[in-house]
């Protein structure tokens, strides 16, 4: 009888791969649930789930599985399920179906779909795919890079790949770029203090993008937030250049069941000006 043979484990190109093909597929469902319209639920914390929702992570968890086996998957609609035997110092895979659920029930364009890997705590490999602008945003590796992607269509069929980069803040100048949904007093109270006051306001993790393609400079979010809000923007932003900080100053690290997979509040960065 013929002896067990271990297969190499994906490359980091494959997993790439892999995590855009499946933000792609789960985009092309996201889209055919919003051309027919869908039924809104509200789950126990008051936010709003659909069918989309839960299909697109469906595929997206099922694909990722074909590549990266039993890898642990923190994925937002199956979290309440639990992880068995979850190690978070080990490598991990953290999924938003539908970032910007709001959004999407809205007819917005800007909801995303968020894939990233998890090394060492810290997110080392991110994908955001906005389905109905078609833009496929990519981090990892010390580099960053964008395009236009049609859904369901593999990473091979990308369209004006570019680099992406954060860029430095004009002097008396800052952009920043925040959320519509989020928009509190003590947020308004940040955004009223930055020199030139200008704001570009967005749902979804399109935000860290928007940062990492050099348009803005800052991006503030002052309350907690879940992981898979983070993680895929985070490594793009990263990539680009650009920071992310927890309000005590300190790096995020993902991985927190004791928390329910809840971060802090936060300040994103591009580069800094120059001295």
């Amino acid at each position: 009888m013929a002896g067990k043979v271990d297969l190499d484990p994906p490359s980091r190109s494959e997993i790439l791969e892999a995590f855009i093909y499946a933000a792609s597929r789960a985009g092309a469902i996201i889209l055919a649930h919003r051309a027919k319209g869908c039924a809104v639920e509200i789950k126990p914390d008051q936010s709003p789930v659909t069918a989309a929702d839960r299909e697109s992570e469906a595929e997206i968890l099922a694909h990722v599985r074909r590549v990266l086996g039993d890898i642990p998957l923190v994925a937002e609609e199956s979290i309440g399920k639990g992880i068995a035997s979850f190690d978070p110092t080990r490598p991990f895979v953290v999924v938003d179906p539908i970032d910007g659920t709001k959004e999407f029930i809205e007819g917005r364009t800007e909801f995303t779909v968020n894939l990233a890997l998890i090394e060492n705590r810290k997110p080392v490999l991110g994908v955001i795919y906005a389905p109905a602008l078609e833009m496929l945003y990519v981090g990892g590796g010390g580099e960053a890079f964008g395009g236009w992607l049609d859904p369901g269509e593999p990473l091979s069929a990308l369209r004006g790949r570019r680099v992406l980069r954060c860029r430095a803040p004009e002097e008396n100048r800052i952009v920043a770029v925040a959320s519509r949904k989020h928009l509190d007093a003590t947020t308004r109270a940040y955004l009223d203090k930055l020199p030139g006051a200008e704001c570009i306001y967005r749902g979804s993790s399109i935000k860290f993008c928007i940062i990492a393609d050099g348009q803005a400079d800052v991006y503030p979010r002052l309350d907690p937030i879940s992981e898979w809000d983070t993680a895929a923007g985070q490594a793009i932003l990263e990539a680009a250049g650009g920071t992310l900080e927890g309000l005590d100053g300190k790096p995020f690290i993902y991985g927190k069941i004791e928390t329910g997979f809840l971060n802090t509040g936060f300040i994103a960065h591009g580069l800094p000006r120059p001295a």
